[in-house]
């Protein structure tokens, strides 16, 4: 009877082990990293993308929105979201120190809040920051994006004047204005 019980322990420890491995193998949520340079700065954001899958992304919680309005989001999957950047900056108007942030967010329907943090190298960014280690906080114009995106995406893009932090997931596109100081 022993040897039954720990045969069924031994099976359910593999099938534990696999899974586990399979996931980290194969993760939903894989991790990104997104990169500009451009006269003398550098960013980088580095998250993890998860997939729409048919899901209602941003909405009322009531309706069964993956991410509610009005509710902490840590811009992506799995670890908490971090960004660096290599020179001072506005980051949508407001003075900015070079140097690595939490970067997470608070959508609305019309405008998404953007936190940038000091508490670093949080793998389970499930959990909300420590708001008072926020460094600033902006408000960001909502807009729709003219196609789907079917995996969360942050990307860069830039003119004369400015460069645009793009966060882009199903409909929905926020750009961050950033310049340089």
């Amino acid at each position: 009877m022993k040897k039954k019980i720990f045969i069924g322990i031994g099976l359910l420890l593999l099938a534990f082990v696999l899974f586990v491995a399979y996931n980290i193998m194969f993760p939903k949520s894989p991790p990104t990293t997104a990169e500009f340079s451009d006269k003398g700065l550098d960013v980088k954001v580095t998250y993890c993308q998860p997939s729409k899958r048919g899901r209602l992304i941003f909405g009322e919680e009531k309706d069964g929105a993956l991410q509610p309005y009005g509710k902490y989001w840590r811009l992506g999957a799995n670890q908490a979201t971090e960004i660096t950047f290599s020179k001072n900056i506005t980051f949508a108007g407001k003075p900015l120190n070079a140097g690595s942030y939490r970067m997470y967010a608070v959508p609305g329907a019309d405008s998404f809040q953007i936190g940038l943090n000091s508490e670093l190298g949080v793998f389970f960014g499930i959990n909300e920051p420590d708001y008072a280690k926020d460094v600033l906080k902006v408000d960001v114009p909502v807009e729709t994006n003219p196609s789907e995106v079917e995996k969360f995406t942050i990307d860069f893009s830039s003119d004369s004047t400015a460069i645009s932090m793009n966060l882009m997931w199903d409909k929905t596109l926020v750009r961050v204005p950033i310049t340089v100081q």
